[in-house]
């Protein structure tokens, strides 16, 4: 993976791989800076209290969510369900797959 595929993009799916949260799928809110991106799942991890993580600690999936790359990039903010949706049809179409 090179240098421009482990960038992740706003409303990109993305599954946590350190930390408590391991093994779980986010969505990302916000890019800190090029080290640190804001992550929520709208289900344990609400909007309004997204976790910082480190890009190490984070894979980049394929996948970018059109709603809730719209909803941040138009109002800047984005409902728990769209989170919540988005990483239902995430998993649903890898098991699919």
């Amino acid at each position: 993976m090179n240098e421009a595929d482990s960038i992740p993009r706003i409303g990109q799916v993305v599954r946590i791989l350190q930390g408590r949260e391991a093994g779980q799928y986010a969505v990302v809110l916000k890019l800190i800076d090029n080290r640190y991106v804001l992550l929520a799942d709208g289900e344990k991890r609400k909007y309004d209290r997204p976790k910082k993580k480190n890009l190490h600690h984070i894979e980049v999936m394929d996948y970018i969510s059109p709603e809730v790359q719209n909803s941040l990039l138009e109002t800047g903010r984005v409902t728990n369900g769209k989170l919540r949706f988005a990483v239902t049809k995430f998993m649903n179409e890898l098991v699919t797959d």
